[in-house]
């Protein structure tokens, strides 16, 4: 009997968005049949900074026992979903500076050959949702990764509109995740799950 696919789900969110579509995309993950590991990464900020934005205090607060990634969540995985907040049309610092710790496991060949995906959110539509995930996905190519994109391959993904990945806009946390952005984040998540398991099968 194959085992069940291994997922992390890799995420920074600094007031909660990217965290719901990381609770979304694991829970249905889990449905699919995959072993879950739902990991944040290190906050980077100063605490005087988390602390002047309430929402973000807040946050932090509520997200306190959810476990930090670490290189073991990459090893330990077949497949793995990042996500992060757009920062000027990039992954944020926190998720970055993860990535940037994995040299070690890049040289050794140990983050080849998995199935990557991700998802994002921004503050305004077109804010740099796609640019975004290109550039997590540029990452990915240099591991050795195989991307697995949702695509327009479900009729949510019509909806939501970003083939490269589940992405939602928070309007500043005036627009909490809604059932546009799961939809699309179960599609991807059941997508990448599938992908995975059948390149396990065929190992």
């Amino acid at each position: 009997m194959t085992e069940p696919v291994r997922l992390s789900v890799i995420y920074y969110s600094s007031t909660g968005t990217n965290y719901e579509i990381a609770r979304t995309i694991a829970e249905a993950a889990e449905k699919a049949g995959a072993e879950v590991r739902l990991r944040k990464v290190h906050e980077l900020a100063p605490e005087e900074a988390i602390a002047s934005n309430q929402g973000w205090a807040q946050h932090a607060a509520a997200t306190q026992d959810v476990i930090e990634a670490d290189k073991d969540d990459m090893t330990w995985a077949d497949a793995v979903i990042f996500g992060s907040p757009t920062r000027f049309g990039n992954v944020a610092a926190q998720l970055k500076q993860f990535l940037d710790t994995l040299g070690g496991l890049w040289a050794q060949g140990l983050l080849a050959d998995k199935v990557y995906s991700g998802f994002t959110s921004t503050s305004t539509r077109h804010g740099g949702q796609e640019s975004t995930l290109l550039a997590l996905y540029t990452t990915i190519h240099h591991f050795g990764g195989i991307v697995v994109a949702p695509g327009y391959t479900d009729p949510a993904k019509f909806a939501d509109g970003n083939p490269y990945g589940t992405s939602h806009v928070d309007g500043n946390g005036e627009n909490p995740v809604d059932d546009v952005t799961r939809a699309a984040a179960r599609v991807q998540a059941q997508r990448v799950v599938r992908i995975a398991a059948a390149l396990k099968a065929g190992r």
